[in-house]
């Protein structure tokens, strides 16, 4: 249960009611199934509705964006929330990798992905670069962001550290709030909480 209660639909005006039922039917349709607490942190940004409307606008423009390809963005975004130990996080992204192709012995193997053969190489590359970028301070160091210029172009970096940044903000607004896994993988595989 978060520190504070999220907002229901009855307890504001008819915008903010219909954006929280569109988000709850958006986090369903994300994760391929509706949960009780699945729109827990849209529930607690309705608090601030200008907050709310400008988040789910942004994660629109993020879904819009297809330059990186959607299971590499589900490794870097699922790698963020296991090294900041988000559980609603690695519970969402975890589902929504799974509906993505990753196999359950990936989310297992993302702990050891340096030394696991179940990555590629541009794979392993583009976890370095969610560890470093999650790290507090965030450390990438050149020679990192030189071998990632190899296989991306700008717009690709660009999109491939948003998707990253942004689990970051996800994660750390959830774990402020004591937002809890919300029961997305709920009798499947999860991917595990990881130390930076």
């Amino acid at each position: 249960m978060a520190r504070i209660p999220g907002v229901s639909p009855q307890q504001v005006g008819p915008e903010v009611a219909d954006t929280l039922r569109s988000a709850r039917e958006m986090m369903a349709q994300l994760a391929g199934r509706p949960t009780e607490r699945g729109a827990e942190p849209v529930e607690l940004l309705a608090h601030a509705p200008e907050l709310l409307r400008g988040i789910l606008a942004h994660q629109q423009a993020a879904a819009e964006a297809h330059r990186v390809p959607t299971q590499l963005k589900h490794l870097a975004e699922l790698k963020a929330a296991a090294l900041t130990n988000c559980e609603y996080c690695i519970d969402l992204n975890s589902q929504m990798s799974r509906r993505a192709g990753l196999s359950d012995e990936v989310l297992l193997a993302l702990p050891f992905y340096k030394t696991s053969p179940l990555f590629t190489e541009r794979e392993k590359l583009v976890l370095d670069y969610a560890v470093a970028a999650t790290r507090t301070p965030v450390e990438v160091p050149d020679e990192l962001f030189a071998r990632l210029r190899e296989h991306f172009d700008e717009a690709q970096i660009v999109e491939l550290t948003h998707a990253i940044a942004l689990e970051n903000l996800y994660a750390r607004f959830n774990l402020a709030l004591g937002i809890a896994a919300a029961g997305f993988s709920e009798g499947m595989v999860c991917a595990v909480p990881e130390r930076a």
